[in-house]
């Protein structure tokens, strides 16, 4: 049941960002920030994590998950170090996936050659 719901929930994310496409003009990076910012609301009202607990991957591999992460951490120090604590939660719980994608990024435009 578990590979149910994470095909459901992660499949309805993806049916909200083609809907997003199909009847917008929004681009790529419009819809991946709102996603982004989504799944930070969705982690300030608590919401988020219940979702994690219910769908496992389906809710922790799309990109709302990010802004999730992002929210998680900077909540996190924030309340053990103050103001200065938000940055250091933020690169703390993100920082492995920044890391990843900056180097298969790089890697990618060595092997292969741009166009433009």
């Amino acid at each position: 049941m578990d590979f149910v719901n994470a095909f459901i929930v992660g499949g309805l994310i993806c049916v909200v960002g083609q809907l997003f496409f199909d009847f917008t003009k929004l681009t790529p990076g419009h819809v991946m920030c709102i996603f982004v910012v989504i799944g930070s609301i969705l982690d300030g009202f608590g919401i988020y994590d219940k979702l994690i607990k219910f769908a496992g991957a389906g809710a922790t591999v799309p990109i709302t998950s990010f802004g999730h992460s992002l929210l998680h951490g900077a909540m996190a120090e924030a309340s053990d170090h103050g103001f200065i604590g938000i940055g250091m939660g933020i690169f703390s719980l993100t920082s492995s996936g920044i890391s990843a994608a900056i180097l298969f990024s790089f890697i990618v435009a060595l092997i292969f050659k741009p166009k433009g």
